[in-house]
This record gives structure tokens, C-alpha cells and sequence, in this order.
């Protein structure tokens, strides 16, 4: 007999499962062979010769509270993001946002030291998934951004802010926070990126999701956007200003104003996708949860 709450911990993609086997054993493993972390985990002082750090890092959890989170995250994120974006494309995402997040924790330190010639930005080992979970958290934001939480009555679209905002504000009570707060960044960063102007979409010709309101200055507050607006415009045209160019037949954009029929259409039917998405699972969790409430009546009146 299924637990009341089993519907919650049920419905997990094989692909997230697979992905959580090798956190798990990534985390056995650092723990019965200590030394592997000098080979897994990203070391700054010896990425070179050892550059394939540069991916393992992102499935070594060093602690046991970091597997919990990042197995359970994976778990659960995966749940609403394979589906909509396939698992091809899940795949691709996790990777291209680990690796780029290693690379940008990796010049992030070498510079700290030459500022501050201090050794230990070169041989702290830094390892762990959650620049990857800071990515998926941007890319439940973008699916369905007015989702209100039951628990925290806040929309899903500021969650990748609040995230960042509470690290940070962590980090100055924390000294372990340098292990942790630069994936975080990076991964919110490199994941914005990448679904802004990267993604493939399998349904058109179009990368990206250049609508208004998954731009920038949506991670800030009403009142700061006047004030990141024109400096994220700056990185907008340095990234995309050619290709822009390029795919407004296509249906991008044109003197900044959409053209009809093209990314906002686009991006509103990807969000309608994610909530139906999001619905139905939530649906079939209380459907599941109300049968197995049901199970020990039926029992009793067996019994009976």
C-alpha cells in the first residue's frame, strides 16, 4: 500500500533519475576515496593539466546536505522541465550550463588571487550541482513566471532573484560561501543566456526568447529597470546584434518592436505549454494522493 504522499514522489523522468545515481555516487565516491577530489573537483592550481574538472565538478556534492539538495532539486525541477524541452534538449542545458559555469568559477578565482594573492582561491576545491539548479530555477521562470507558490505566496518569476538575493546576503556570515555563491551567479547568468539566446525551438526556426518578459531587467525590481535596462541593452546588441539582424524574416525583431506573429506569440504559448504542464502533474499527484486515501476504507469494508 502507496503512502498519502506518494503522488509528490512520483512522476521522475528516467533521465533525472539517472542523473541523481551519478550525484549519489559521485558524493560515495569523494567520500571512501578522499584523494579523488584533488582529480574531480574544480582546483583552480591544477585544472591544468587536469581540465576535465572543468565537468566533473558540477556532479561532485563534497557534503551531505549538498547531495540531499541537488538530488532532490534535480528530481523535482526535472519533473517540469524534461517534458516541456525534451530530454535531448534537458540534457544539453545541464551541460552547457555546468561547463560554462566551471569556466567562468575558474578565471573568477584565478583573477581573485591576482588581486589578492591569496593561495587559497587557487587550491579551495570547489565542486557541486547547484550552479545547474540556479539554471532550472531560470528556466521554471521563464515556463510559467505567474505561478503563485502555495507555501511562500510569491510567483515562481522571482525565484531566481530571491535565490540570489538570500545567498548573497548569507555569504557575509558564511565564509564557505566562496565554495558556493559563484556557481549560484554564474549558473542564474549562463542559464538566462542560454535560453535567451540559445535554445533551439524544435516547433520553428527561432533560438532564444527575446520577449519582454523574460529580458534582463525581469530578475530586478519594477523601480531598478529604467536603470538596467540601458546597460543590459548594451550586452543585448554585443550578443545578438548580428543574428537579430539576420532572422528578423524569420520573425525577430525590428527597431526593437516585435513583428507580428513572431516571439511574443512564441513565448506565450511556451508559457501556456508549461503551466497545462504543470496543471496536469499537479492534478494526477492529487489524483493519486486521493486514492491512496481511499485505499484503507476499501480495506476495511473488505475486511468487514
Amino acid at each position: 500500500m502507496s503512502s498519502p504522499g506518494s503522488g509528490m514522489f512520483s512522476g521522475f523522468t528516467k533521465l533525472c533519475k539517472g542523473l541523481a545515481v551519478i550525484l549519489i555516487g559521485g558524493h560515495v565516491v569523494v567520500q571512501l576515496l578522499p584523494t579523488s577530489v584533488t582529480y574531480l573537483a574544480l582546483i583552480p592550481a591544477r585544472t591544468i593539466p587536469f581540465g576535465w574538472n572543468l565537468i566533473t565538478a558540477g556532479y561532485i556534492e563534497q557534503s551531505v546536505h549538498g547531495v540531499v539538495v541537488s538530488t532532490l532539486g534535480l528530481l523535482f525541477m526535472g519533473k517540469l522541465l524534461e517534458p516541456i524541452w525534451g530530454s535531448k534538449e534537458f540534457l544539453k542545458f545541464i551541460f552547457i550550463v555546468n561547463f560554462l559555469t566551471s569556466v567562468c568559477v575558474f578565471i573568477t578565482a584565478i583573477a581573485l588571487y591576482y588581486l589578492t594573492m591569496q593561495e587559497k582561491y587557487l587550491y579551495m576545491p570547489l565542486s557541486g550541482f547547484h550552479g545547474v539548479l540556479a539554471g532550472f530555477l531560470v528556466g521554471i521562470k521563464q515556463i510559467v513566471p505567474d505561478q503563485e507558490l502555495y507555501l511562500l505566496k510569491i510567483k515562481v518569476k522571482w525565484l531566481p532573484s530571491l535565490m540570489l538575493l538570500l545567498s548573497i546576503a548569507i555569504s557575509f556570515f558564511t565564509p564557505e560561501s566562496a565554495t558556493y555563491l559563484p556557481s549560484l551567479i554564474f549558473g542564474t547568468y549562463i542559464g538566462w543566456i542560454y535560453l535567451r539566446y540559445l535554445q533551439r525551438k524544435p516547433e520553428s526556426k527561432l533560438r532564444g526568447d527575446p520577449s519582454e518578459d523574460f529580458a534582463f531587467s525581469t530578475f530586478f525590481p519594477e523601480f531598478l529597470r529604467p536603470i538596467i535596462d540601458p546597460i543590459a541593452s548594451i550586452f543585448h546588441r554585443m550578443l545578438c546584434g548580428k543574428s537579430e539582424a539576420s532572422s528578423n524574416p524569420q520573425g525577430y525583431t525590428l527597431g526593437g518592436a516585435p513583428l507580428l506573429g513572431s516571439d511574443p506569440i512564441e513565448a506565450s504559448r511556451r508559457r501556456e505549454r508549461g503551466a497545462r504542464a504543470l496543471e496536469e502533474r499537479l492534478a494526477a499527484e492529487k489524483l493519486a494522493a486521493g486514492r491512496d486515501s481511499e485505499e484503507p476504507h476499501i480495506d476495511g469494508n473488505d475486511r468487514v
